[in-house]
């Protein structure tokens, strides 16, 4: 397994989002507050009463000891953590587990390029490998994997930074990471938001890369599973 828990993760109750930052969750009788990094919408998958499994830090200093990992959808664990997707493209990397990236001599994680700050920079003997990584919970239409689950602003200026290094010579990845055991293909989310699913087909007909993966994902840890394919529009 290419990303185990510490010690497996807690089950409880979700009872409602708190803030930004913060969902309410019950244990034995006992709410309180866990840390989700998750901002995005997280469509169906956070239901009063569903199942959820939180991760504990042993970081005495953390004001919030607890964070929001998995949600149950319908009897499918569902992966919640945005930080995940990159700390799996890492390990799958030194792994040797991507095809797209074999022979990797060095991996640099959130690297400056134009205006904005991709991922991870790879390099090998193929040159440069420029890879922007998109955490994946939204699955609709019979097993169509998408994303976004909300208009993403931020997300579309990564495309086209993708597709300028791809005009440079560079080579350029999405990392699709979907982390529903539902997902048997990827595509953009045109419902939630249609330009992003346009100019995405755009940058991969330039030469940008999509792999899209299914993670394992279980209370004990996160493991890479099958490369999905693109559905074409």
């Amino acid at each position: 397994m290419l990303l185990p828990f510490e010690k497996p993760c807690e089950e409880a109750r979700f009872v409602s989002r708190h803030k930004r930052f913060t969902v309410l969750v019950e244990r034995g009788g006992e709410r309180f507050a866990a840390h989700t990094n998750n901002t995005g919408s997280m469509l169906g998958l956070l239901r009063p009463g569903g199942r959820v499994w939180l991760s504990e830090s042993a970081n005495p200093a953390r004001k919030l000891r607890h964070t929001l990992e998995i949600a149950d959808f319908h009897g499918t664990l569902v992966g919640v953590n945005t930080s995940t997707p990159l700390r799996l493209l890492r390990r799958a990397v030194e792994a040797g587990r991507l095809e797209g990236a074999a022979g990797c001599a060095e991996f640099r994680a959130e690297v400056a390029r134009g205006d904005s700050r991709l991922d991870a920079l790879l390099e090998g003997p193929w040159g440069r490998l420029w890879v922007e990584c998109k955490n994946v919970t939204l699955v609709e239409d019979g097993g169509v994997a998408m994303f976004p689950d909300a208009v993403t602003t931020r997300g579309l200026k990564h495309l086209h930074e993708l597709a300028a290094a791809v005009e440079t010579g560079d080579r350029a990845a999405l990392f699709f990471c979907v982390q529903h055991g539902e997902g048997r293909c990827f595509g953009p989310a045109w419902s939630v938001d249609a330009e992003y699913s346009r100019i995405l087909y755009k940058v991969v007909d330039k030469g940008v890369e999509v792999w899209a993966y299914r993670a394992l994902v279980s209370p004990r840890g996160i493991d890479l599973g099958e490369r999905l394919p693109l559905a074409r529009p």
